[in-house]
């Protein structure tokens, strides 16, 4: 396996790795503020992201290369209001969707044919991804007082998974 392209997926199972731990630690914070529904999608978006992190991971087991786990960077912990978390679950989104694109280009310039249907997939799935976190951040944006927040909190999960079988 070329090392360059050894070298991207690595770090992307890294950083799938890094974003679960980001997820998790942002649903924490949600449930420490009686942001239940919000902590539930959180929790799951964790387990997501660990899921991805094991697809790049057997990826490259699979093809003979034992891939390096990094320390973690600290995620973000402390919020004073729900739009911060919203804008971070954004930024990790586009951050997660520019990296697999990185990891796409390369993909193609060693030719590494037998990595496009990993990462055509994953490509697909952060458009979804993408999608959610930016309806996530508007309609956080538009909830600015308790009562809104509240409902929203209530119906989060709902409001997100109609946006993604849309």
């Amino acid at each position: 396996m070329n090392p360059s392209i050894q070298a991207a997926l690595t770090d992307q199972a890294n950083h799938e790795l890094y974003a679960a731990h980001a997820y998790r630690a942002m649903a924490i914070w949600c449930d420490d503020q009686d942001y239940n529904g919000f902590a539930k999608f959180f929790f799951t978006q964790a387990a997501e992201e660990l899921e991805h992190a094991d697809k790049f991971i057997r990826h490259l087991l699979d093809r003979g290369v034992m891939p390096k786990l990094t320390a973690l960077e600290a995620p973000t912990v402390e919020f004073t209001k729900l739009i911060e978390v919203a804008q971070l679950a954004e930024t990790l989104e586009q951050r997660n969707s520019a990296n697999i694109h990185q990891c796409y280009a390369i993909a193609q310039e060693v030719q590494d044919f037998a990595s496009f249907p990993l990462l055509l997939s994953l490509i697909e799935e952060q458009v979804e991804e993408e999608s959610w976190a930016a309806t996530m951040l508007t309609l956080t944006k538009r909830a600015e007082c308790s009562g809104a927040i509240y409902n929203l909190d209530r119906h989060i999960v709902k409001e997100l998974s109609a946006t993604n079988a849309a």
